[in-house]
């Protein structure tokens, strides 16, 4: 078993080694093309339709996970960006990743990552706009913003490399992380108790699985091999993406730290949203 469990985990590393090094150069090139300048105009615009859609771009080509997205949050509400507009940016950065869903298009098909962008970027728009409109605003507290840089536009080759680099030091060790959980779970959980348990259309899994999702802090990159693995053993694939937006959309770290920029109503908001949009897309996956 253990033998097995080693060749699993090597041929899964392998795999995702090739992928995430591909596309994070290719990535890497790209945002050296990115108006930057430009979409903090568009964001900060009266126009709510190019305020989402710069919301929605902004939120794609900045691979953050979810605790790393709020210095970013910080920086927007400082500079008065509509409180709506920032919300939209605050739910979708951390689902939306180019170079893990480029990996999530090559391990679970291109129609899977098709969906989970539009899903997870529509839910995102409305979940945004409804806090707004509910009043929330009032429940965001005065912060100092220190110590903050905002991404410039530099197109090279070298950058490219670089930034290759650096993702392979802070995202890559959880892709590695996913592929030894998968490859666990793979040798040690038989095939028959995961399709028994966590197969087949029981609705229920999904809105557990969205709850579930919340403390464990497993990030987009860990969850997509550790996804496939789920599903190849039998379990359902709605409570699987449940799980993956749930986990990704919010964790512990994130919520104690905009415990500190949000009122207690709006981070419980913010919760209650995540596990919405993690059951809501669960259940669209039943659909499709």
């Amino acid at each position: 078993m253990l033998g097995q469990m080693l060749r699993d985990f090597l041929s899964i590393a392998l795999e995702l080694t090739v992928l995430f090094i591909g596309v994070s150069f290719l990535v890497s090139i790209l945002q050296g093309l990115i108006p930057y300048e430009k979409l903090n105009r568009y964001l900060s615009g009266k126009n709510t339709y190019t305020g989402v859609s710069a919301a929605i771009i902004f939120a794609f080509i900045t691979p953050f996970c979810s605790c790393s997205t709020i210095p970013i949050v910080v920086n927007l509400l400082h500079k008065q960006v509509r409180f709506g507009i920032v919300m939209i940016f605050l739910f979708a950065s951390p689902v939306l990743d180019p170079i893990i869903l480029s990996l999530m298009a090559a391990l679970l098909g291109w129609k899977v990552a098709v969906v989970y962008t539009l899903v997870t970027s529509v839910l995102s728009i409305i979940i945004g706009l409804s806090l707004e409109r509910l009043g929330f605003e009032k429940a965001v507290k005065r912060v100092r913003m220190t110590g903050y840089q905002e991404p410039k536009s530099r197109f090279s080759l070298s950058y490219a490399a670089r930034e290759t680099l650096n993702l392979m030091k802070t995202v890559y060790p959880f892709l590695l992380i996913g592929a030894g959980i998968g490859a666990v779970i793979h040798g040690a959980v038989p095939t028959e108790w995961m399709t028994t348990h966590l197969g087949g259309d029981k609705w229920w899994l999904v809105p557990i699985a969205a709850i579930i999702g919340i403390p464990l802090y497993i990030r987009l990159s860990t969850m997509i091999p550790l996804s496939q693995i789920l599903i190849a053993k039998g379990m359902a694939f709605p409570p699987v993406m449940a799980l993956m937006i749930a986990s990704t959309g919010a964790s512990l770290p994130e919520v104690a730290l905009l415990n500190s920029i949000f009122q207690k109503r709006l981070v419980s908001a913010f919760v209650v949203a995540v596990v919405f949009m993690a059951s809501v897309s669960g259940f669209l996956f039943y659909l499709i």
